[in-house]
């Protein structure tokens, strides 16, 4: 085994007679090089990507959202209040009501969901991050119910900032059907006024689409006494978000479904696994393309070598022994391209993580204007795994049949 890879490594480096195969096994060795750079910088900008669109998130969404296990509402028992509120790790929790609704402003409509929110709200979220204009955070006083627009919606309805006239809400009645005769009495309608301040998340999801209200106003207007759609949990510093979410789902039990904010973005967060998963075979298919110039130049190397290896077999070598002979040259040239391009790759997203040299096209519309890249160790240790078992195995047959039936 020892003196085959000796040879192999002797092959791999020295001068050979025909100079097409000394360009062939430096294509292959580029072509791997590059396949596994490509892997390590593709995956790394889906890691930016994710970790982007992750950090988007963190400004509205709470740490943890109970919601119920069956169906979409669900009435906060005083024990089940109690029950939440009991375990240390839980510092602020509040009740939430999300239904889809319909919102009017002068002749512009759209529909909306309209997001009803007690007074803790404020402190479990960071909301007040969020907002942009003169006025205040505020949902309700003694004289009116407020509601606070996303940006994108305010554009959408005209708006503005501080509009002149209130918003009129309108939300279907429950269990009633629509009188077409009289649409207007089949639903009921409301108004909330501006507290002079907008809302901006920098994801279209929330800013085109959603109002926060007074969670007394979001019950009125469906009809809804006092049930929920959810109840959102803010832990105190330095707890461990996972064994609190296990903590928690344990002592809800079945009824109820504990999620973090991955799992509150299933959707997204999915997608974008299955786009990652998608490029990685892609690319595997590309890797799988390189392989057949490694094949190239070996079988062009086994006719070089043929007197060479019919030495050896005088000498006492085997058949098996003249293909291990090739196959460590195969693997030796798979690994040196892996190298080099597990190298380039991890040195180019660093750079690009530090110093953002490609930049977005039109990057002034999006929150960065640089591709967003993020280098995991699992990641690279995958793609260094694929890409020298690929390599291996794409050589193994191809290369035990050359070497025989050359020889012989």
């Amino acid at each position: 085994m020892k003196l085959a890879l000796n040879i192999a490594w002797r092959y791999l480096f020295s001068k050979k007679k025909h100079n097409a195969i000394n360009i062939i096994s430096a294509i292959s060795v580029c072509g791997i090089a590059l396949a596994t750079l490509t892997l390590v910088c593709t995956l790394s900008v889906f890691n930016g990507f994710q970790e982007s669109v992750a950090s988007f998130f963190t400004s509205f969404d709470p740490q943890l959202k109970i919601v119920a296990s069956s169906g979409k509402l669900f009435t906060p028992q005083n024990d089940l209040i109690s029950s939440i509120q009991s375990i240390p790790e839980v510092d602020i929790i509040t009740s939430t009501l999300e239904e889809n609704a319909m919102v009017k402003y002068k002749e512009n409509q759209s529909m909306i969901t309209l997001k009803g929110v007690d007074d803790h709200f404020e402190q479990v979220t960071s909301i007040h991050t969020l907002l942009y204009g003169k006025g205040e955070y505020k949902l309700h006083d003694n004289i009116a119910q407020y509601g606070i627009v996303g940006g994108e919606l305010a554009s959408q309805l005209g708006t503005g900032i501080h509009p002149v006239y209130p918003l009129e809400v309108y939300a279907p009645k429950q269990g009633t059907k629509v009188n077409m005769a009289n649409p207007a009495t089949s639903f009921n309608k409301d108004y909330l006024y501006s507290p002079g301040v907008l809302f901006s998340v920098g994801q279209q999801k929330y800013d085109g689409s959603y109002i926060i209200c007074s969670l007394q106003f979001a019950q009125q207007i469906f009809n809804y006494d006092n049930q929920i759609t959810s109840i959102e949990v803010k832990l105190k510093e330095n707890v461990n978000l996972e064994k609190t979410q296990v903590k928690l789902q344990n002592l809800l039990g079945k009824d109820f479904k504990v999620l973090d904010r991955y799992q509150q973005q299933t959707d997204v967060f999915n997608i974008m696994k299955v786009e990652k998963l998608i490029s990685f075979f892609f690319l595997i298919f590309i890797l799988l393309i390189a392989c057949f110039n490694i094949i190239s130049s070996l079988s062009m190397l086994i006719l070089e070598k043929k007197e060479d290896m019919q030495i050896l077999m005088n000498l006492g070598a085997d058949k098996n022994f003249v293909a291990k002979v090739f196959l460590y040259e195969g693997r030796l040239i798979t690994l040196l391209g892996t190298t080099i391009g597990m190298i380039l790759g991890i040195g180019l997203t660093l750079l690009q993580e530090h110093f953002g040299i490609i930049s977005l096209s039109g990057g002034y519309q999006f929150i960065t204007t640089a591709y967003p890249v993020s280098l995991h160790l699992s990641d690279l240790i995958v793609i260094l795994i694929t890409v020298l078992v690929v390599g291996f195995i794409s050589v193994w047959y191809p290369i035990r049949y050359l070497s025989k039936k050359i020889l012989v």
